[in-house]
């Protein structure tokens, strides 16, 4: 998980009890490699110090527009001038106010007006401040003048309200900053996708499932986003936690799954079959838990819907991606199930290599022939294929305005 083209960022603290969390972001960011920059205002010094933040960044914090720190004793031209982005967590309400009007009062407000690079900020405050009139017109000019805003997000608040305010938490700010910086190849396109396994209940408690973590789909899900698509996750039972931004589906069964696919992919541009779906269900499963005793227990099973064949056979489908585990023969099978299933394109992976892995390698089939993504974390997988079918996509668009 990497930011590209993004080496120095410019992390700015404004004064908010959500300070806090700005340690742990810059301690993330760090990790990833980044060159941050800490600049905080004098109300944020009032709840993190800046050795706090010096210790976790490497760097020297700058708090005062006036200090002689930079050589030329303009610090607000040169730290814009060197940054690749800037990102204030917490943005405050006053400091919003301040960006929509382009006050310019301390080095922070000066920095971003002097700027020439994305800014993003994750607002933070109480639910009453947040819902201001005030507030929400400036944070609609904001979004107007280009400005990324990411949150806030809505639960209890240090004041002992509920509602929206609260910063996002620092894992989910990395994640969108990492999104920001990525190609918007699927801007304005809806993504349905499935992901992680099927639970098909023998009894009150047991089940037959698989071993499928839901890591590539997760992934894929994240990837949409980060390209600026809409997504909508059907996801069976795993222990991960959705991207932020993805409406998430929760199912148990193959032919819940099915259901909730169904209701979604009329208005979908691409569907992706990442789902290990069970093949079999069981008839008659029990409503009570099956007592054990030295008798063989036999069960009917029945066959599960192909969820992936029944939307590729829709009259007008979406752009269909299949995946194909297989254990042997694994190009020959994933294009045979390509053809059968009629799908554009098909991502074809070894299960013993892929299951439950942070990282696999895959090989994509198409029209074109095979075309090899060598292994790698799922993320950057789950990106490389995307980055295919946008350009499988944009190919089909062109043709079709040339045949018209």
């Amino acid at each position: 998980m990497t930011i590209p083209s993004n080496k120095k960022l410019i992390v700015g603290i404004t004064g908010g009890i959500a300070a806090y969390k700005a340690a742990e972001l810059v301690r993330l960011l760090t990790r990833q490699g980044v060159d941050v920059q800490v600049v905080m205002t004098e109300s944020a010094c009032r709840f993190i110090t800046p050795v706090t933040l010096q210790a976790l960044s490497g760097k020297p914090v700058f708090t005062d527009l006036w200090s002689d720190s930079a050589g030329s004793g303009m610090a607000h031209i040169e730290l814009a001038r060197d940054a690749d982005a800037i990102l204030i967590a917490p943005a405050s309400a006053n400091f919003l106010a301040k960006l929509t009007h382009g006050m310019a009062d301390d080095l922070l407000a000066n920095i971003c007006l002097a700027r020439s690079c994305p800014l993003l900020v994750a607002p933070a405050m109480n639910v009453q401040m947040w819902d201001n009139p005030a507030t929400q017109r400036n944070i609609a000019q904001l979004k107007r003048d280009g400005v990324i805003v990411l949150g806030p997000d809505s639960g209890e608040q240090a004041c002992g309200d509920v509602g929206m305010g609260r910063m996002l938490e620092p894992e989910t700010l990395l994640e969108l900053v990492i999104a920001s910086r990525q190609s918007k190849l699927l801007n304005g396109k809806k993504v349905l996708l499935t992901a992680g396994p099927t639970f098909e209940a023998m009894d009150a408690v047991r089940g037959i499932t698989n071993l499928s973590s839901g890591k590539m789909g997760y992934a894929l899900a994240r990837a949409a986003l980060e390209m600026g698509a809409e997504v909508t996750l059907v996801s069976g039972p795993v222990a991960l936690n959705p991207p932020h931004g993805a409406k998430v589906i929760h199912v148990t069964s193959a032919r819940q799954m099915l259901d909730g696919v169904m209701a979604h992919v009329k208005s979908c541009d691409i569907f992706i079959g990442v789902a290990a779906v069970a093949d079999y269900h069981v008839r008659n499963p029990n409503t009570q838990k099956i007592k054990k005793n030295a008798k063989t227990l036999t069960l009917e099973l029945v066959p599960n819907p192909d969820i992936l064949a029944k939307v590729a056979a829709l009259p007008k489908p979406p752009f269909c991606i299949g995946f194909a585990a297989e254990s042997e023969n694994l190009r020959e099978f994933a294009e045979q199930k390509r053809q059968r299933k009629n799908l554009p394109l098909l991502a074809a992976n070894r299960v013993q290599d892929a299951l439950g892995r942070d990282d696999s390698e895959l090989i994509l089939l198409d029209d074109d022939g095979a075309h090899l993504l060598p292994r790698a974390p799922k993320l950057t997988l789950a990106r490389q294929l995307l980055t295919h079918a946008a350009s499988m996509l944009a190919r089909r668009k062109k043709s079709s305005r040339k045949k018209s």
